[in-house]
């Protein structure tokens, strides 16, 4: 389940910050980042909001007093928690609300994109689908947004309706 959480991720984020200083490669990263956790035997600290929002603020107090470089690097963080809703992590309330509910709880079990496998495949459909939208959306066919995009993480169509 990548197209799933790349597509949608970069969508949501596009259509709700409308910034075109955030590098949507960082946020790519950041939403399919926690797949890997599949590898590690469960769900583990990516899984869990307040790694997303330890790396936020890390952003923060990192590049104080450098507000693009704090816009372009707050990509992976959202793009995190974007994973979280995509895959409805919420939802399994030990991992979501770690460390609170126990240090014991993570790993040991299937992260949530191995456990389902046909409504994983049905969202990876879904997310084709949205890849073609947001393809004519944001202009991509286009060679020059669609370097924008590869080599600075932009996409120079945002503000187009």
């Amino acid at each position: 389940m990548l197209v799933w959480f790349v597509v949608g991720a970069v969508i949501a984020v596009a259509l709700v910050f409308d910034s075109p200083a955030m590098d949507f490669r960082l946020v790519a990263l950041g939403a399919v980042l926690p797949v890997v956790e599949g590898v590690a035997g469960g769900p583990w600290v990516l899984h869990t909001p307040i790694t997303a929002v330890a790396l936020l603020v890390g952003v923060m107090v990192v590049a104080r007093g450098h507000r693009l470089l704090q816009r372009r690097w707050l990509a992976f963080p959202i793009g995190l928690l974007a994973h979280l809703v995509l895959d409805g992590t919420w939802s399994d309330t030990e991992v979501f609300w770690w460390p609170f509910f126990g240090l014991g709880t993570l790993g040991g079990s299937r992260v949530p994109e191995f456990g389902r496998l046909g409504t994983g495949l049905l969202l990876e459909f879904v997310g084709l689908i949205l890849g073609v939208w947001a393809w004519r959306r944001f202009g991509l066919g286009d060679p020059t947004t669609r370097r924008a995009l590869w080599t600075e993480g932009r996409l120079t169509a945002l503000r187009r309706v």
